[in-house]
């Protein structure tokens, strides 16, 4: 290891309190409408008028109730319940239930539609608010919406999820998470976020209704999302599982290789955990393999004919930390605890915003800043780096208990 575990240890939990979560306490409150402003540029504008998205309030209430949980500090919970307050005083559909997609600068609904991908997300955040409080409304909450997605968005003829529906739950046609993605009837991306949300709500709730569901979209996603060789996902297919994309996404392969084996721990299964174990391992190997730039950070995206761009964007980096040290742990292999902290090292090196803080969209092939992209928008939460600290500060520790 090039660092020792202590010392890695204490540089993530700098990034983490210092400049992640004091950049997001510190620039992104919206003190005129309430709430937390839409979007502000890399050099710390605010975009005046932008949409607020539920997958970035819901992103920041389970950024900073882990963070409350972690750590216990006043000003952490503060901005949890904030994050928590809006999401129900303005994104909540009191009329058909879950969540509004997005709303505008004032609050009020500008994209109604029931985006199964954000609802996944307010399961996620809202059982972590429980989790870290617990707030018995919260967790109330996450159970309801988990069962208004299994009413309405559990397709009961050829399993799995469909990626969106209309303000009132009925079939729609703009299915697409945004402009880049495809409008099909299911992705990986919205599986994928659904197992993370089902996932943490089984940690606080073990109900046998959600045990079975939980087991059941593991299975769906080895069976048909993931490919023939176990090495990658299929990113986009139609409602009877026939593919329609040949992309690779490399950040969502190590990605969902780690939350494929944490579901499976959290369910308690052992047959279905040794078999996730084996296809995380093979996913996290084709990513060491084909997905690694000799700089240590990983490539966003390839098909057939190579890599579509030689940018890096930051979220790919903060999963690939914990998706190979995930693989380290599960076979001492030193080539994956290499490749976790050449990823660190790469964030470290180039992502990290020295000037205004948190971290940078991501860099150009010639390691520069993406200075057009924003430092806060719809999709640039405190989430993937945030929880790449989270996750990689529990299991230092426990490899530092190890070795003691």
């Amino acid at each position: 290891m090039k660092n020792s575990p202590e010392d890695w240890l204490k540089k993530l939990e700098a990034e983490l309190q210092d400049n992640i979560l004091g950049f997001w306490m510190e620039h992104t409150l919206d003190e005129q409408h309430g709430g937390f402003v839409g979007e502000i540029d890399n050099q710390l504008n605010v975009v005046e008028g932008a949409e607020k998205s539920l997958v970035l309030n819901a992103r920041i209430l389970w950024t900073f109730a882990s963070a409350y949980r972690m750590y216990r500090k006043a000003e952490y919970l503060s901005m949890a319940e904030r994050a928590y307050s809006y999401l129900l005083e303005h994104f909540t559909d009191k009329e058909y239930g879950g969540f509004y997609w997005m709303v505008d600068a004032l609050g009020a609904p500008s994209q109604p539609k029931k985006q199964v991908y954000g609802q996944a997300f307010a399961i996620y955040a809202l059982a972590e608010f429980h989790h870290a409080t617990g707030n018995p409304q919260a967790l109330e909450q996450a159970v309801e919406l988990f069962r208004l997605l299994e009413k309405h968005g559990y397709d009961p003829l050829y399993k799995g999820y469909i990626e969106a529906l209309s303000r009132e739950w009925q079939v729609t046609d703009d299915l697409s998470l945004s402009a880049k993605d495809m409008n099909e009837k299911k992705s990986m991306n919205t599986h994928l976020h659904v197992l993370e949300g089902y996932t943490g709500l089984y940690r606080v709730w073990k109900s046998e209704e959600l045990k079975v569901k939980l087991s059941g979209l593991i299975e769906t996603m080895l069976d048909h999302i993931i490919d023939g060789e176990g090495k990658h996902f299929h990113l986009f297919l139609d409602e009877e599982w026939h593919v329609k994309s040949e992309l690779v996404s490399y950040g969502h392969d190590i990605e969902g290789s780690w939350l494929l084996v944490e579901a499976a721990e959290v369910l308690g299964d052992e047959k279905l955990l040794k078999r996730v174990r084996t296809v995380a391992l093979t996913m996290a190997e084709a990513a060491l393999e084909e997905g690694i730039a000799s700089d240590g950070g990983i490539w966003n995206e390839a098909d057939g004919s190579g890599l579509l761009s030689k940018d890096k964007d930051w979220w790919p980096q903060a999963e690939a930390v914990v998706g190979f040290y995930n693989a380290y742990q599960l076979t001492g292999n030193q080539r994956f605890l290499n490749a976790a902290e050449g990823a660190w090292t790469f964030i470290d090196s180039y992502l990290v915003d020295r000037k205004y803080g948190e971290w940078y969209w991501g860099v150009d092939e010639k390691l520069q800043p993406l200075a057009h992209e924003p430092k806060v928008s719809a999709w640039k939460c405190p989430y993937h780096n945030s929880r790449a600290c989270f996750e990689m500060i529990e299991r230092l520790k426990s490899t530092i208990k190890e070795n003691i």
